[in-house]
C-alpha cells in the first residue's frame, strides 16, 4: 500500500474522483494560542512544511477507550520508523519520540486514553482547517495468466524507474534513461497500456482492467484467483506523473454531474465503451507497481501494516509519519484518533488526510463516500513542540 508510500495509496473516494481521498469539545475550551512566527500573507509561497506553516498549542482532548487502544497499538507498531526516520515535516527528530515510544511499550491497554490526553503537546498546523476522504482495501477477481477476461497486467515495480534531474533541464523527479543516454520522464499510462513493459516479466497477475484502475487508486488490495485463491498486493511505486482524477474530466465536459458521479456510475460508464473507456482512463498518466505481501494487512508508506479506522494517510511535509492524529470532521464517522502510517498521491498540504476503513463492502460504503471538512490536531512530543515555537 505504501500508499501510502500508499503514497501508497490514495484513497478511491468520491472526492479523489472528482479531483479533491464521538464528536470534540469545542475549541473555545482551548488556552490561548501560541503561535509560531509567521511570514507575511501577502507575496509569499504556500508554506512547504509544517514548520513554516506555524504550529499552535491547542487542549488535549481525552480519547475513547477503544479508539486510544487501536491508536496505542498502531504508535507501538509505527514507532522503530518514527526512531529511524527524517521528519519530513521539520516539526521533529528521531529522539524526540523516544521517551513517548518507551513508555507506550509498557502501557496496558486501558491506560491508553490518558496516554494520550497527557504526554503529548496537542498543535494544530496552520489554521488546523482539515479535509479528509476515505480509502479502502478492494477486492478484485484475478488471474494467474491473461485472458479474455483479464487483459491487464498488474506490474512489478520496474528496475529502470528511478528519480534523478531531467535531462531537459525542468527538474528532478521519477524517469529512466532512453536510447540515447538522457534522463526523461518514465512512460506514462497510455504507453504502459500499450506495451511498453512488455517482455520484461513483470507481470505479477492479471486483472479486468476497469477493476485494475480503481485498484491502482487505491494503492493495494486483494486478487481473488478463480480456484478461491487470494493474492495480496500493495503498492510499490509510482511512474511520477500526476494524478488526474477522471471523475472531474467527466463533469466539466458535460457528460455527468457532480451528483450522479459515483464508484458505481464511472465503472458503468468506462465498460460502456471499453474503447472509449480506456482512452478516459489513459488521461490519467498516474501508473502504479504493486508488490505481493505477506501480512495480515496492507502496508503503508511508513512501511508497517496499516489499522483499519485507525490509520490515515497524510503528507508527510506537514504531518510526521508514525505521530497521533486527532479529527474531528463534520462526517462524526471520522472523528476521534487515529496515526499517520500512510501517504498518497492526492494526499497534499497542511491538514489533508484520507482515512482507511479496512477491507470489504462496509469500509467501501463509508470510504466512498468519505468526504468532510473539520479540524485537525497533531499529538506531538513537547520537546518538539517548545521548539517549533521557539523557531524564528
Amino acid at each position: 500500500m505504501s500508499r501510502k508510500s500508499v503514497a501508497r495509496f490514495a484513497g478511491a473516494s468520491l472526492a479523489l474522483l472528482l479531483g479533491a481521498c464521538s464528536a470534540s469539545p469545542p475549541v473555545a475550551d482551548a488556552p490561548p494560542p501560541v503561535t509560531a512566527p509567521a511570514a507575511p500573507i501577502a507575496d509569499v509561497a504556500p508554506p512547504a512544511t509544517a514548520l513554516e506553516a506555524g504550529v499552535r498549542l491547542v487542549a488535549a482532548l481525552t480519547p475513547r477507550g477503544e479508539e486510544a487502544q487501536r491508536a496505542l497499538g498502531a504508535f507501538i507498531t509505527s514507532c522503530p520508523k518514527l526512531l529511524a526516520r527524517e521528519d519530513a515535516s521539520l516539526l521533529t527528530v528521531a529522539s524526540d519520540w523516544a521517551p513517548l515510544c518507551a513508555e507506550a511499550r509498557t502501557l496496558a491497554p486501558s491506560s491508553a486514553a490518558a496516554f494520550f490526553a497527557s504526554r503529548f503537546a496537542w498543535v494544530e498546523v496552520g489554521d488546523g482547517s482539515a479535509f479528509a476522504t476515505g480509502y479502502f482495501e478492494p477486492e478484485i477477481a484475478g488471474s494467474p495468466v491473461r485472458t479474455a477476461e483479464f487483459s491487464s497486467p498488474v506490474l512489478a515495480l520496474p528496475d529502470d524507474l528511478t528519480r534523478a534531474a531531467f535531462s531537459d533541464g525542468s527538474g528532478e523527479g521519477r524517469g529512466r534513461v532512453d536510447e540515447q543516454g538522457d534522463f526523461v520522464r518514465y512512460f506514462d499510462r497510455a504507453a504502459i497500456e500499450a506495451g511498453a513493459l512488455e517482455g520484461r516479466g513483470l507481470e505479477l497477475a492479471w486483472a479486468d482492467p476497469v477493476d485494475l484502475f480503481f485498484l491502482q487508486i487505491q494503492g493495494s488490495g486483494r486478487l481473488v484467483m478463480p480456484g478461491g485463491e487470494v493474492l495480496r498486493i500493495g503498492y510499490a511505486g509510482q511512474n511520477g506523473h500526476e494524478y488526474v482524477a477522471i471523475g472531474r474530466l467527466l463533469r466539466e465536459r458535460g457528460i455527468m454531474e457532480s451528483g450522479t458521479i459515483t464508484l458505481d456510475s464511472l465503472q458503468h460508464y468506462l465498460r460502456a465503451d471499453p474503447v472509449r473507456g480506456q482512452a478516459l482512463m489513459n488521461e490519467n498518466p498516474s501508473y502504479v507497481f504493486f508488490r505481493t505481501l505477506d501480512d495480515a494487512g496492507p502496508r503503508g508508506a511508513l512501511d508497517v501494516p496499516v489499522v483499519a479506522v485507525g490509520s490515515v494517510a497524510a503528507d508527510p511535509k506537514f504531518v510526521p509519519l508514525g505521530a497521533p492524529v486527532w479529527l474531528d470532521m463534520d462526517n462524526d464517522a471520522a472523528d476521534g484518533l487515529w496515526v499517520a502510517q500512510d501517504t498518497g498521491g492526492a494526499i497534499k498540504g497542511a491538514n489533508r488526510f484520507d482515512t482507511f476503513w479496512g477491507a470489504g463492502a462496509a469500509a467501501k460504503r463509508v470510504a466512498g463516500v468519505m468526504s468532510s471538512n473539520g479540524r485537525a490536531r497533531l499529538l506531538l512530543p513537547r520537546v518538539a513542540v517548545d521548539r517549533a515555537l521557539a523557531t524564528p
